[in-house]
């Protein structure tokens, strides 16, 4: 089993889930973040306001998948996360030993 964290922007997190609805996941955790990556500190306007952008709203996805579904996950969540834009965010994959 592993874990898939993927950090993206927020409004990208309803299409993504209605992406994976059908995914045989095993959980799915969500938690609002904040990140701070290569942009480093710009104003922009996020949603009509502006922000400085030290630290972007982002969103956390956290999914736990059987091993053999690995790829097909990941690779959903980059067709339906990626803009192309800096601040787009990561995807991290982690051994899980076990859930109880």
């Amino acid at each position: 089993m592993k874990q898939i964290v993927a950090i993206i922007k927020p409004y990208l997190v309803e299409k993504v889930l209605e992406a994976l609805e059908h995914a045989p996941l095993e959980e799915c955790g969500i938690r609002e973040v904040k990140g701070y990556g290569r942009q480093k500190s710009y104003l922009d306007a996020y949603r009509g306001s502006e922000y400085s952008m030290a630290f972007l709203p982002k969103v956390e996805l956290t999914f736990w998948v059987d091993d053999l579904r690995v790829d097909e996950i990941v690779r959903t969540i980059v067709e339906i996360a990626r803009t192309g834009r800096q601040g787009d965010g990561k995807i991290f994959v982690l051994p899980a030993e076990g859930a109880y």
